[in-house]
């Protein structure tokens, strides 16, 4: 716990992203595929004694049968919608055997064409605004995973530690901590960047040229250039963008990273500290001269990338009085916060589950909202103590509001009392994020003691003890 929050009680505790237990990321040869990577191949990635720095011979484990199998497993398992050709993974698993023969067949032979992307709008969190979601047939699916497999441990051996994103191993909290720890060490100017519409500005030709920094197998190349050049069809509209990455497709992600990964070792170079998840980054200074200077930094090195910084999102921030978001929450001081964006996903979620005329019981609604609540209190535990029980009241404020409505309209049926105090909700397990909160900090502080004991005990078994 931090100085400020000893005296505290354990509800009244804000815990810092520090104080949770961090996991180390994952080493490549943890969890890249045995279908493809070889324990010899591994190690000639991991020592950088690839021959001329790049891979040559790699499609013909794009194509095998093992990989193309596994591919497959991992599309079905992660279902998803049906493309262009109304193909679904069910489909894809009753005909398995055959569809494995075929890809392969078509791979081998050099006539696979990756049919069109159906695009759709999908709403985005918090917003009224949508945002294009590029659905790739399954078949397509199962190639780019098989392809993934052969491709991300090369890629992801040279890709900067402070890069979070899309990533085995790593994740939001990850990015979150290191920000937190940042601004401890005194990095209060923060240069809050947005990349205006990155995922669909990326120039393939320089993603391209990227990936053949490391990949010289002209089949692989050439497979991914067709993904990239692949036509989309939204509703009666048909068209190939110029520029961009699919959003959606199964290589994408790995993809935006790449071309982004520069940026990350630049920026280190330069002496400056920040951190980025996908295309969302924060570079942190310890004054405002040093942030304006990161700033420009920035603005050069992505005016050569042939992308563009979103003029009113981008913005230097004095961390002590001002805010920034990043990753869902709102950083102000020794403040954190779920950003607006975030508090107004939760509540439209929460006015799903809880219509004022829903015919569903109340024990129905109380386990889905309680799904609902495990999950979104896991990824904002970290927030400002008091907030919690502001959700927690206004949750209890909807459900009674059903139960009233189904008093009025049954005047027989008589409620357990007119209030419907908030032991009738506990009683009933509807998730407290006050409770949780609670629990979490409880938890935490054990966590502590017990590291103390130990260190004390190992510190005691050398013969450090003080008499």
């Amino acid at each position: 716990m931090t100085k400020q929050s000893k005296d505290l009680k354990p509800s009244q505790v804000t815990v810092p992203f520090g104080a949770t237990p961090a996991t180390e990321p994952l080493s490549i040869d943890q969890w890249a595929s045995s279908m493809v990577w070889t324990e010899s191949m591994l190690k000639t990635l991991l020592a950088n004694k690839v021959r001329g720095g790049k891979w040559h011979t790699l499609y013909d484990k794009v194509f095998s049968e093992r990989n193309l199998r596994w591919a497959a497993s991992k599309v079905i398992t992660n279902q998803g919608a049906a493309g262009v050709d109304r193909q679904t993974v069910e489909q894809l698993d009753d005909e398995l055997l055959a569809e494995i023969t075929k890809l392969q067949q078509e791979l081998k032979a050099g006539t696979y064409r990756p049919q069109p992307v159906r695009r759709v709008e999908i709403p985005k969190p918090g917003t009224k605004e949508t945002r294009p979601l590029g659905i790739p047939t399954v078949r397509d699916r199962v190639v780019q995973t098989a392809l993934l497999d052969v491709l991300e441990p090369i890629f992801d051996h040279t890709f900067h530690p402070r890069s979070f994103g899309f990533r085995r191993g790593r994740g939001c909290h990850g990015a979150l901590r290191c920000v937190e720890q940042l601004l401890e060490e005194g990095n209060v100017f923060v240069v809050d960047a947005d990349l205006k519409g990155y995922f669909d500005t990326i120039p393939k030709d320089r993603l391209l040229a990227l990936v053949k920094q490391k990949v010289s197998d002209h089949a692989v190349l050439r497979l991914i250039k067709m993904y990239l050049d692949q036509e989309v069809v939204s509703e009666l509209s048909r068209w190939t963008p110029e520029t961009g990455v699919p959003q959606g497709a199964v290589l994408s992600p790995m993809l935006s990273n790449l071309y982004l990964n520069p940026l990350d070792h630049h920026m280190a170079e330069q002496g400056y500290e920040m951190v980025r998840y996908a295309d969302d980054f924060v570079i942190l200074c310890k004054t405002q001269a040093e942030a304006e200077q990161a700033l420009a930094v920035v603005q050069q090195w992505v005016r050569e990338a042939g992308l563009t910084l979103h003029p009113d999102k981008t913005q230097i921030v004095d961390s002590r009085d001002q805010s920034f978001a990043f990753l869902g929450y709102v950083f102000r001081g020794r403040f954190r916060f779920p950003r607006a964006k975030s508090q107004q996903k939760f509540m439209d979620r929460v006015r799903e589950l809880t219509p004022r005329t829903s015919g569903d019981s109340l024990e129905d609604i109380v386990k889905q909202l309680n799904q609902m609540m495990r999950g979104w209190f896991h990824y904002f535990r970290h927030c400002f103590w008091n907030v919690y029980g502001d959700y927690d009241s206004w949750l209890r404020s909807r459900l009674r509001r059903i139960l009233l409505k189904r008093h009025r309209t049954n005047p027989d049926r008589q409620p357990r009392t007119c209030r419907w105090p908030n032991r009738y909700f506990s009683e009933l397990g509807l998730y407290s994020l006050v409770q949780a909160h609670a629990q979490f900090v409880q938890t935490i502080e054990n966590y502590q003691v017990e590291s103390r004991m130990r260190e004390n005990r190992t510190y005691g078994s050398a013969g450090g003890g003080v008499s």
